[in-house]
């Protein structure tokens, strides 16, 4: 189709646009945000919506911070950015100092970018690096999970096992190698129980090293607590101890998407403290400046530091603006008040109510057919009958009436399809910031579960 001149390029029988972005959806018509309170994001008309998945679980602190505020404005004020091929700053070393703090020991060296879809690229990248570094140069394959997201770009993408997200880029993107996901509700069999469970899954995961070679495999990438694409999915005890121990055996590294569950999110500041394990490599974005700027990182070993120092010194790798100061600045105080002693002990006693409150809601609902997650990281998934967990047809779109009831009511949630296999299944996720208050959990419960009934009325007419 030929256009004429710019301002008649568009059929005559599209409407004109009333935005020149091209936002997410291109028949979007979304309110315009212009300040935010709390846990509360305002619009231009004065509405008011409260924030239960924390934007796309982000904004762990809420939007008006005044302690985050001030310290980038101080920044910007010095020094807002300068590039970091030729300076450091006193930001980005703080902020590296703070994250090995706050890590369990065998997580050493922090390499910063702007988001997660970077620290998970930068993490496969450093892997494969890491062997070429030492000597081990036919390590190529990645084996990641099937119903995982671990980012846009094209090399994460690939490890991701988000089907819709990836098709229309399937010709250009890396092999990669998938594994099923350890996702109990819907895929543990009748009759078997978690040490049964983990001993499949690791079954097959070390039959997929052994079919590629073991010599070949770089990585085993997994999400500790799987986000957007199943809905706050845990594993279940001992499989992670299982998957580091088979890691171990055949010399792969463990590299964990943390982007959407780690920085507290889970109750502990990483989500993969509470399954006994350390990996070599883990991805953090999201909560990491908690919104207030773009940042995204990775947390490394010192025999991956160790090998990239003893062998060319320079990763093949870097982004413009990683390391960003005025960004940094505003990590430096949402990681001072994650490990503050009280923050965590609180998330976890805030997770405790907000899944009981759930579940004191939804438990006998007919179509809540799972509730999940860990600390203020839950899940709620809905299907067409409980008993046989059968999923709402794909066509209804449930989860996008759920979102669309949801804003009319004052509530933002992130609801999304796909969840079994990328067409079946719809669930709710959950990831309200942590400053939140028992009542305004109540709150979001009540809502909630008005937005489920509109959008199942809707689905079923």
């Amino acid at each position: 189709m030929t256009f004429g001149p710019r301002d008649q390029r568009r059929p005559a029988n599209i409407p004109a646009a009333h935005t020149r972005i091209l936002h997410r959806h291109a028949h979007a018509d979304l309110p315009v945000a212009v300040s935010g309170e709390g846990p509360y994001v305002i619009d231009n008309r004065g509405n008011r919506y409260l924030d239960a998945s924390g934007g796309a679980a982000v904004s762990c602190l809420g939007y008006s911070d005044p302690e985050i505020i001030a310290a980038i404005q101080h920044q910007a004020a010095g020094l807002a950015y300068a590039h970091s091929s030729f300076f450091t700053n006193e930001a980005m070393e703080q902020l590296g100092d703070l994250m090995v703090a706050g890590a369990p020991a065998g997580l050493d060296r922090v390499y910063l970018v702007s988001g997660g879809s970077e620290a998970v690229e930068s993490a496969l990248k450093m892997a494969r690096q890491y062997f070429v570094e030492i000597g081990q140069l036919d390590r190529r394959h990645f084996i990641a999970r099937r119903q995982s997201y671990h980012g846009n770009t094209l090399g994460a993408l690939a490890v991701g096992g988000n089907e819709p997200r990836r098709a229309a880029f399937q010709p250009v993107m890396a092999p990669s190698h998938h594994v099923s996901p350890c996702f109990a509700y819907r895929d543990r069999r009748d009759g078997e129980n978690d040490g049964q469970y983990v001993a499949r899954l690791a079954g097959e995961l070390e039959a997929k090293i052994l079919e590629l070679g073991p010599e070949t495999v770089v990585a085993f990438v997994a999400e500790t607590v799987v986000g957007a694409t199943s809905g706050a999915v845990p594993p279940v005890a001992g499989y992670f101890k299982r998957v580091r121990e088979i890691c171990d055996k055949y010399g792969i590294l463990l590299v964990l998407d943390e982007v959407m569950c780690g920085t507290g999110r889970t109750g502990t500041l990483f989500a993969f403290e509470q399954d006994g394990i350390v990996p070599d490599l883990v991805a953090v974005a999201k909560g990491l400046a908690a919104g207030y700027q773009p940042m995204g990182a990775v947390l490394l070993s010192e025999e991956i530091f160790w090998a990239f120092y003893d062998g060319s010194g320079f990763f093949q790798h870097g982004h413009t603006f990683m390391g960003h100061a005025t960004a940094c600045a505003a990590a430096v105080v949402v990681q001072q008040k994650l490990q503050a002693p009280e923050m965590m002990a609180n998330v976890r006693r805030l997770g405790d109510y907000f899944a009981g409150a759930l579940r004191n809601a939804f438990n006998d609902h007919t179509h809540v057919g799972d509730i999940r997650g860990r600390g203020m990281f839950r899940g709620v998934e809905l299907v067409a009958d409980r008993a046989t967990r059968a999923p709402f047809a794909p066509d209804r779109r449930l989860h996008a009436r759920v979102k669309a009831a949801g804003m009319e009511n004052g509530l933002m949630c992130y609801p999304a399809g796909g969840t079994i296999d990328g067409n079946l299944g719809d669930h709710i996720l959950l990831a309200p910031p942590y400053i939140v208050s028992e009542s305004q959990i109540d709150e979001i419960v009540g809502r909630l579960g008005i937005a489920i009934d509109v959008a199942v009325a809707g689905a079923k007419s």
